[in-house]
């Protein structure tokens, strides 16, 4: 009996150690709302090409494991992509998602009206390459919309 449950404590420590690595690979909604807070602080601090060219160095600070910032106009052209050096510059407005969903242009509607919010849809996590549950988080400052997702 004792070694019976000596190895379900060792399976439930391996278990649980396995999960929290695995969490610890994900960003939290939590921090994707402090790092769109540190792009528009930085911008009022730095002003707006250098906050687009630090969002656009795809190892700089504003990429932590899947979390990363990008910034739309606000007619859907993206400005700055922090994890995909190929969409900056790039008209977004009529991106689908795997499902056919407008993600860009609900966004766009979403932060002219709100300000504010999340987002949910389907996109390619940078990580595990691909298409996953995501939750955008993004905030309207001055002209522009600083985002940042959560893979779930």
């Amino acid at each position: 009996m004792k070694q019976f449950l000596r190895l379900c404590a060792i399976a439930f420590c391996v278990l649980f150690a396995g999960q929290s690595m695995a969490a610890a690979e994900h960003g939290s909604a939590d921090e994707a709302v402090a790092m769109v807070q540190k792009a528009i602080a930085y911008m009022k601090a730095n002003g707006r090409e250098k906050t687009l060219a630090e969002v656009n160095n795809l190892h700089g600070q504003f990429r932590d494991r899947d979390l990363y910032i990008t910034i739309n106009d606000l007619n859907g052209k993206n400005l700055a992509h922090g994890a995909n050096a190929k969409m900056q510059g790039k008209d977004l407005i009529d991106l689908k998602d795997a499902d056919g969903k407008f993600f860009m242009r609900e966004r766009m509607e979403l932060a002219k009206t709100k300000g504010k919010g999340w987002q949910d849809y389907k996109f390619v996590n940078p990580i595990s390459k691909k298409i996953e549950q995501k939750s955008m988080y993004f905030e309207k400052h001055e002209d522009l919309i600083f985002n940042c997702g959560i893979y779930k």
